[in-house]
Formats: C-alpha cells, structure tokens, sequence
C-alpha cells in the first residue's frame, strides 16, 4: 500500500481520482475502504509535497548574471 515516491504528480493525482470514485460509490466493504483512504491520503501528502516543492522553484528568479533572487509581487490593496 505505501505510495511510490517517485512517481509524477499527474500519476499521483490520477490514483488519487480513482480512489476517490471507489469511496463514492459507497459499495466498498469498510476494511477495504479504509485501505483505500489511507493511500488516498499518502497520495494527497505526496500531492501536496509535489507542489510546494514547485512553488519554491517558481519563488525564485534567476538573474542575468546567474544569481538566483526571491520573486514577490506587490499587490496594490
């Protein structure tokens, strides 16, 4: 039941979906459901590391000397 690593985030994301129907249906015995929620959320953590991950590398910029600087934007309230 443990969740590659490894795998993409699309992968993860679509596991994530067919688990999700599954539980919907509602035709799940319980300890298969609860089998089936565990690795939805090791799937959701994995998402989740995923795109904090991306967020990070997309925090920062790289300037035209090769430096990498923090990216903000203002907001104007």
């Amino acid at each position: 039941m443990t969740t590659e690593k490894n795998i993409s985030f699309e992968e993860a994301m679509s596991k994530l979906e067919k688990i999700v129907e599954k539980l919907e249906e509602g035709d799940v015995p319980l300890e298969e459901a609860i089998i089936f929620y565990k690795e939805g959320m090791e799937l959701s953590k994995l998402c989740h590391d995923k795109l904090k991950s991306v967020e990070g590398q997309l925090a920062q910029i790289i300037t035209e000397d090769g430096r990498t600087e923090s990216f903000s934007i203002n907001e104007e309230e």
